[in-house]
């Protein structure tokens, strides 16, 4: 029988992407710093440089948290001058349901949005429905339902203007302590992609993911082309309890290595590098740099 609430759908296969995705600032060097006031306000400032252009971002988010009333409050401010606000509201209404409101604005254009979103979860089952009013209105869900370890979930877009649904996918995954596979179907089912991740031993984790993309699939007719596949995998290991490397490589030639460092606590570098291995031009290879504090 159901013994936990499952994943929302997309974090179905969240293990694999994680490792291949995660912890390679690439490309740009990054600086957030996290803090937590008396009162228990989050301010998080976040800022990048891009190495190749040298354009800095930046973003201040604070975030307030009413355990008592399930209410949670963030807001964010850009240096591209976009406002955002978040209300959320749990388990107050009902057990297990979210009532979720984002509204954005960007001054210098006349820019706003907004979405209002419910999400509801039960031992077995999560679902997600947002509605984009400024946008269509488009309305965007998903659900999963899961049992013993396996995960099956769908999500839809619908825009309620045309009257049309704008896009479609499924997804299918099993999940234990030790490993997990996903499947999924993307795109209205023309993307589709299978993923692994494993947990070796306490010190070493492992995954890998495979993509294939049908529109780039080779002309009707056409003989010895293959629709190509995307494929990567990559590994990390924790070189003590306060350091692991990451490498990863892709059936293009590209590797990827990582090390992160916990310098002290709350304190913690990640050095990033992506090499065309194919290529001798250094154009080609990619590093970056990230500083991450917390108080």
């Amino acid at each position: 029988m159901a013994t936990s609430v499952p994943v929302p759908f997309a974090d179905i296969g969240k293990s694999s992407n994680d490792l291949l995705g995660k912890d390679f600032p690439v490309g740009q060097t990054k600086l957030e710093l996290k803090t937590v006031a008396p009162n228990g306000v989050t301010f998080n400032v976040l800022g990048n440089q891009d190495n190749k252009s040298g354009a800095i971002n930046g973003e201040l988010k604070t975030k307030y948290v009413d355990f008592k009333n399930g209410l949670t409050v963030t807001e964010a401010w850009t240096t591209g001058n976009l406002l955002t606000t978040q209300i959320e509201l749990e388990n107050k209404v009902a057990k297990g349901l979210k009532l979720d409101i984002v509204g954005g604005f960007l001054p210098s254009e006349g820019k706003k949005n907004a979405k209002v979103g419910v999400h509801y979860k039960q031992l077995g089952f999560n679902s997600r429905a947002y509605v984009d009013l400024f946008k269509g209105p488009t309305f965007t869900g998903d659900v999963v339902v899961g049992r013993e370890g396996f995960l099956l979930g769908g999500d839809i877009a619908y825009d309620v203007a045309g009257a049309a649904v704008t896009r479609f996918g499924a997804a299918a995954g099993y999940t234990a302590p030790e490993y997990s596979v996903a499947l999924h179907a993307h795109n209205s089912f023309k993307v589709f992609s299978a993923s692994y991740y494993h947990r070796i031993n306490a010190d070493l984790e492992a995954g890998g993911k495979a993509v294939w993309d049908s529109a780039k699939a080779a002309p009707a007719g056409e003989k010895g082309a293959k629709a190509p596949v995307a494929l990567e995998v990559g590994a990390k290991l924790y070189v003590d309890r306060d350091a692991f490397v990451k490498a990863k490589v892709n059936n293009t030639g590209v590797l990827g290595l990582g090390y992160t460092q916990a310098l002290r606590k709350g304190v913690k570098v990640s050095i990033a590098g992506l090499f065309d291995t194919t290529k001798l031009d250094q154009a080609a290879h990619k590093l970056g740099l990230s500083f991450v504090f917390e108080a």
